[in-house]
This record gives C-alpha cells, structure tokens and sequence, in this order.
C-alpha cells in the first residue's frame, strides 16, 4: 500500500524515532509498504518518519527498483564511522522540488539491525553512504535542509512559505 509522505515542517520529521524492540509481521508490512512508497516516488530512500510512523526503520535502494540485491532495510542504525568527505546535490522525498548541495562522509560504515532483529554491520560510499546518512538523519530528527549553508536554507524556507501561502505545499 503507498503511504501518504509527509512534508516538512510536520513535527514527526523533527523527532528522533523511537528504536524498534519487537520485530513482527505489524514491521514487515511497515516496510512492504514504505519499498512501494519509495518506488511510487521515485526515491532512493524512505524513513519511516516520512510516512507519520516515529519509529527508527528505513529503507534504502540506490538501484531504484532495477537491481532486487541492492535493496536494504535498515532497523534501529547508528553510525559507527565515517571517513572522507563529499559535497553533492540531494533531494528528500519530505521536500518536494528542493534540490541542493550538502556536505557528507565520502565513506560510512554503519551499525543496524534487520527484519528478525539480527544485528549487522555494513560500509556505505558515495552515494549508498549519503543515502545513509540522509535517512539516519531522518530517524535523528535532523532534516537535510539544515545540513545546507545559511543562506540556501533561508532561501528554500522562504520557497516553501510561499508554496504554502499559494495551497501548493
């Protein structure tokens, strides 16, 4: 079922999400569910804040859908380290149409755990590791657009205002 992605500045998006302690069919559907969100949108990555859920799960797929191996779901992450450094264009399915540049670990390697609960580690670069930190963020309550400079921000803040002020956000 496609879920409804929630847009900022709804609060869920600036809460840290609660760890996942029970790991049940209730999660399997979640995540059956945020895959077909993400695809429908056409997005690389989904947290589960996105859809209105606190919880700390995500799932992630830099293939988009063409290489079944590459998708990833990702429960209760943390970041345990991170090395290099890249400046480049993100979106976020929670910002429609805001498209900018934000510095990132070039390499990651995080620490999570799966579906049945079973912990794992697993080394993220270039773009597996800013999808990463994107949506690990996302389950922080840190959002992309306060990882920009000052002034993008304020500038996409204020896009935003208006889009709202015209009924278009």
């Amino acid at each position: 079922m496609i879920l409804k992605i929630v847009k900022y500045p709804e609060p869920v998006l600036s809460q840290p999400g609660e760890p996942v302690t029970e790991f049940t069919n209730e999660l399997r559907k979640l995540v059956d569910d945020m895959f077909e969100t993400m695809y429908a949108s056409q997005g690389i990555g989904l947290a589960a804040p996105q859809v209105g859920v606190s919880k700390r799960v995500t799932v992630i797929d830099v293939s988009q859908a063409k290489d079944p191996a590459k998708k990833l779901i990702i429960i209760n992450p943390e970041i345990i380290f991170r090395e290099g450094r890249q400046y480049e264009e993100e979106g976020c399915l929670s910002f429609p149409d805001i498209r900018e540049k934000v510095v990132r670990a070039a390499k990651v390697r995080i620490r999570a755990q799966d579906l049945h609960g079973k912990w794992f580690e697993m080394d993220g670069e270039e773009l597996l590791s800013r999808a990463f930190q994107h949506e690990i963020d996302h389950l922080d309550g840190m959002l992309f657009i306060f990882r920009m400079s000052g002034l993008k921000r304020d500038l996409n803040l204020r896009k935003i205002r208006k889009m709202q002020r015209d009924g278009e956000w």
